[in-house]
């Protein structure tokens, strides 16, 4: 099969046939294995399919979650650019990231604190926003943790894949430990990243849509 010839649907169907064959009997539900297949697709890289980590019922609630249109909030621009909007268009969930808006640069300086924990306040202090995406910073993920614990937030959903080798793989740790009621999906080590995020938020999306027709 000449690849330079197939598709963009057929190309993506082709790769989920060899990710399938590739990984064999991999133990996962399928609805949770349609998210960590398509963080695999992504990636290219098989080390999801042993490393994500899902709250109980995470993926039901998450499709709830979006069937609501709760605004998603994202840490970086890059997470945001990769989440489809058509897929999200049929529940009405904005997409927000507040990392470079300017009074977030001032309150970030003025407190002597990230802007990505300054960002996470400012989405957070938005009550629709419910639905938080954090797949670079782990101040980002520290800090809802922070909010969660002093009541101040209150997620329906948090999708955590920071990458890195500062407090990426501990901000996941203290997530996944945490005692909260917030669905959230994650995976341990230092590997994520912003792609993998919205990768993981597509995946849902298309959920979503399924379990609606």
């Amino acid at each position: 099969m000449d690849s330079l010839t197939l598709k963009p649907e057929e190309i993506e169907a082709l790769s989920f046939s060899i990710i399938d064959d590739e990984a064999g009997a991999h133990g996962w539900p399928e609805a949770e294995w349609q998210v960590v297949r398509r963080a695999i697709h992504t990636s290219a890289d098989f080390e999801y399919a042993r490393t994500t980590v899902f709250s109980d019922g995470a993926v039901e609630r998450a499709l709830t979650a979006l069937s609501q249109g709760h605004g998603i909030v994202t840490d970086t621009h890059m997470a945001m650019a990769g989440i489809s909007r058509a897929r999200l268009a049929r529940f009405g969930c904005r997409v927000s990231c507040h990392v470079a808006d300017p009074d977030v640069a001032e309150l970030a300086a003025r407190e002597g604190i990230t802007r990505s924990i300054a960002a996470m306040r400012k989405g957070v202090a938005d009550s629709a926003n419910r639905i938080f995406v954090i797949g670079n910073a782990p101040t980002a993920l520290f800090e809802l943790l922070r909010l969660m614990e002093n009541g101040q937030a209150d997620p329906a959903l948090i999708i955590g894949l920071p990458v890195g080798f500062v407090g990426a793989e501990e901000s996941k740790k203290a997530l996944a430990a945490m005692q909260h009621p917030a669905p959230f999906i994650t995976n341990m080590g230092r590997k994520g990243g912003s792609n993998i995020a919205a990768a993981v938020v597509n995946a849902l999306a298309i959920l979503a849509a399924e379990s609606c027709r």
